[in-house]
């Protein structure tokens, strides 16, 4: 059995289907006709959630996604409160409405706010941030949203740094190592490092990176 829900309401198409498969139910999000993400293996979302800092207290999420990296970091972290960027004002009503588990779990905790914003918004207008995980696109080198160029380089880039609370970290997921988004960090100062998430997808081992400064 296949559902699906289709909203366009915010400017760009997100599809997002429910089908069974020999490993259970599995969701996925597509995203202006290309596969964004599902919920086969989340290995890389989960490590992008377990970079930010054991004492964190606050915490900002770009990109909803399937609601991996906020519930794991709710899971984990009694004492955190969960800020998450979302341009999707359909995803959010669909985690509310409860269609994905792991959307659901966010939602109704109470330490978890979703708010319907660009995430280059946020990074304007926001501070003191323990840790920025940033994951709303494939990275600079696959865009599904163009726009989201401008968060891979220049001024957005040193705003997620000014963003940060002293010694917070900003985590950037790419589908791939990205030598110019790793250049661009190192111009801000701080310690700058990769981490390589290595995970196999239908007989393959692609291998994930996250970027990541510490202010």
């Amino acid at each position: 059995m296949q559902q699906s829900w289709f909203d366009d309401s915010d400017g760009f198409d997100i599809a997002l289907r429910r089908r069974e498969s020999s490993r259970g139910e599995v969701f996925e999000l597509i995203v202006n006709g290309m596969f964004a993400m599902d919920s086969v293996d989340a290995t890389s979302e989960l490590e992008l959630a377990r970079l930010a800092p054991q004492a964190s207290r606050r915490v900002l999420v770009g990109g909803l996604g399937l609601g991996f990296t906020a519930g794991d970091l709710l899971d984990r972290l009694p004492d955190v409160a969960v800020t998450v960027a979302e341009l999707s004002s359909a995803l959010i009503g669909w985690a509310r409405e409860g269609i994905v588990p792991g959307l659901a779990r966010v939602a109704q905790d109470p330490r978890a706010t979703l708010w319907h914003v660009d995430v280059a918004e946020a990074l304007r207008t926001t501070s003191d941030w323990d840790a920025i995980l940033l994951d709303v696109d494939n990275g600079p080198g696959f865009l599904i949203h163009d726009s989201n160029a401008a968060l891979y380089g220049g001024s957005l880039l040193s705003a997620a740094r000014d963003a940060l609370a002293p010694g917070g970290l900003l985590a950037i997921w790419c589908e791939n190592a990205t030598p110019s988004l790793d250049a661009a960090l190192r111009e801000l100062g701080g310690d700058v490092w990769q981490v390589e998430v290595p995970v196999e997808r239908d007989g393959h081992q692609i291998t994930y990176a996250i970027h990541c400064l510490r202010r």
